[in-house]
């Protein structure tokens, strides 16, 4: 398996919250305020906008509440208290008291809120709806990993994530222990079987030896990494000079066999079908990387309240 110190960095990766742009998330805590206050994505918007049921208060004193969890889980998503509140007003204030990525038991207070009762009223759903589904992700994938076991493999993300969403997502994939494939289209050269398809390459080793290498001509600035379903694919994929090899939907002795094959010569990745139940086998064949659209696509949310004091 190569080890050059760059590909390394760009293989072996987590999202971290300062990577993250700031002004991109008050839009979003901004969108989703505007969706439960002002009916934002509908054609005709409230004549009325706001909550209703908080301005029955005849007081607006000064609350704090408390986020409670609710069960078992892995935290994730507390910087985004900081947009939350500043949406509904500079006066709500926010103290996380468990750093990100701390599995805590059920009852943990992980932060505490304050401000106008009013505004923390309204922002409530909202806040819990962004850090339920990140922490829920962050503890499905902590799950995986733990399924996976004391191997050197590391556990991927795949782009199987919620339009819009992706950057927290994979931000809380990397909470839960796991690392992230790439972003986006833009970071990776991915040729996949559609790809070989559409250039008549999937019958044709010269025909995949050529597409390779055409990509690895026109953007040398960027991995390399070439999806087979087929042992036989694999040599002229390696002789065109792809930095990663995808096992799409290998049979288990076949996975053996291509692992053992690739390795020392490129990085190996696994994909396609895998579960919790799978993963401890899979880890022990020994590829660099598994990847899993699970974590993100089939995370349930986790169970989070706002108790009051």
């Amino acid at each position: 398996m190569p080890r050059d110190p760059g590909q390394t960095a760009r293989l072996i990766r987590r999202l971290s919250w300062d990577e993250i742009d700031g002004a991109w998330l008050e839009s979003l805590a901004a969108l989703a305020r505007d969706e439960d206050l002002a009916g934002a994505g509908l054609v005709h918007r409230p004549a009325r906008p706001g909550d209703p049921s908080a301005e029955l208060l005849r007081n607006n004193l000064h609350g704090r509440a408390r986020l409670v969890a609710r069960r078992p889980l892995v935290v994730a998503g507390l910087g985004m208290m900081t947009p939350i509140l500043a949406a509904y007003g500079h006066q709500c204030r926010g103290r996380a008291l468990v750093p990100e990525g701390a599995h805590v038991p059920a009852g943990t207070v992980v932060a505490e809120v304050a401000g106008p009762t009013t505004n923390l009223l309204s922002l409530e759903r909202i806040l819990l709806n962004f850090l339920q589904r990140l922490s829920g992700v962050a503890t499905f994938t902590a799950e995986h990993v733990n399924a996976l076991g004391n191997t050197t493999t590391k556990l991927l993300d795949t782009r199987k994530t919620t339009p819009g969403f992706r950057v927290l997502e994979k931000y809380a994939v990397g909470q839960g222990g796991g690392y992230n494939h790439r972003l986006g289209l833009y970071d990776r050269l991915m040729v996949k079987d559609n790809h070989l398809a559409a250039d008549g390459a999937t019958s044709a080793a010269d025909r995949l030896t050529q597409l390779v290498k055409r990509a690895r001509a026109e953007r040398p600035d960027l991995l390399l990494e070439v999806e087979v379903d087929n042992l036989e694919q694999i040599g002229p994929v390696l002789a065109a000079g792809a930095d990663i090899i995808l096992l799409d939907n290998f049979s288990l002795p076949h996975l053996r066999q291509a692992v053992a094959f690739i390795r020392g010569r490129a990085w190996c990745e696994i994909s396609g079908g895998v579960t919790l139940a799978s993963l401890p086998e899979l880890g022990q064949i020994g590829p660099d990387f598994i990847s899993c659209g699970a974590l993100t696509h089939s995370a349930p949310w986790v169970d989070l309240g706002l108790d009051w004091d």
